[in-house]
């Protein structure tokens, strides 16, 4: 193993927790600075495959909490347009791919630090377009997360109901567009042996989360997460346009 797939492993590990306390997905940590270790498209399928394993442990860990109407109403419509969104990718230049996904972490973790209790409205049709919009910003920079967690956030839904429904249709958005990547060509042969180990790696990371995610004050922490992804994603768009 490379120096550069440890650090990658362990990146991976940290993330997983962060997300799994901070209640967004651990990609909106995990994809920019994947994206230093390698090619913004290997980072890109590697991640959603971890993000993958990683929700299906959240599920695991929180199941009892699953809300099966949202799932319909947000769900299918995030399904349909991540598979849109990350056909788009292979049309796409790496370097405008990573100025997106560091425009959109900027702007969407600013919000959330000025409205810390941004909700959108919770009727149907907007569950339908939360999806949707949702989805296809997944699909394309592979990060949707915080999107998504503001309009679940109106539901005012129980922590674990939030993480067991939010891991749902998080891991049914990586089912639509992991094959998408692969099949683009996004993911060589010599990187297949790293899926069994972010598969352990999600597992555990999800574990420690979910035990200390009683034990520290959520507010004060998601503003940390949040600070911390601005400047990796200001770095992010710098070098993307160097």
């Amino acid at each position: 193993m490379q120096p550069a797939d440890i650090l990658f492993i362990i990146i991976g590990f940290f993330s997983e927790i962060i997300g799994t306390m901070a209640g967004f997905g651990s990609s909106t940590i995990y994809l920019p600075l994947a994206a230093y270790i390698y090619d913004f498209q290997t980072a890109l399928v590697l991640v959603a495959i971890f993000h993958f394993f990683g929700n299906i442990s959240r599920i695991a860990f929180f199941r009892h909490g699953l809300e099966k109407n949202i799932l319909l109403k947000f769900g299918i419509p995030s399904f349909v347009l991540s598979l849109i969104g990350a056909t788009l990718v292979g049309y796409l230049s790496q370097n405008l791919l990573e100025f997106m996904l560091g425009l959109f972490l900027i702007v969407i973790s600013a919000t959330f630090l000025l409205n810390p209790k941004l909700a959108f409205p919770t009727n149907g049709k907007f569950l339908v377009l939360g999806g949707a919009v949702s989805g296809f910003i997944t699909g394309l920079v592979g990060t949707g997360g915080a999107l998504r967690a503001s309009f679940l956030n109106g539901l005012k839904l129980e922590k674990e109901s939030y993480i067991a429904t939010a891991a749902v249709i998080a891991l049914g958005t990586d089912a639509t567009r992991i094959p998408s990547y692969i099949s683009a060509g996004f993911l060589t042969q010599q990187y297949y042996y790293l899926i069994p180990i972010l598969f352990g790696t999600a597992v555990a990371g999800s574990y420690v989360g979910r035990r200390i995610v009683t034990r520290i004050n959520q507010d004060k922490f998601k503003k940390m997460v949040l600070i911390g992804v601005i400047l990796v994603s200001i770095k992010f768009i710098l070098d993307s346009i160097a």
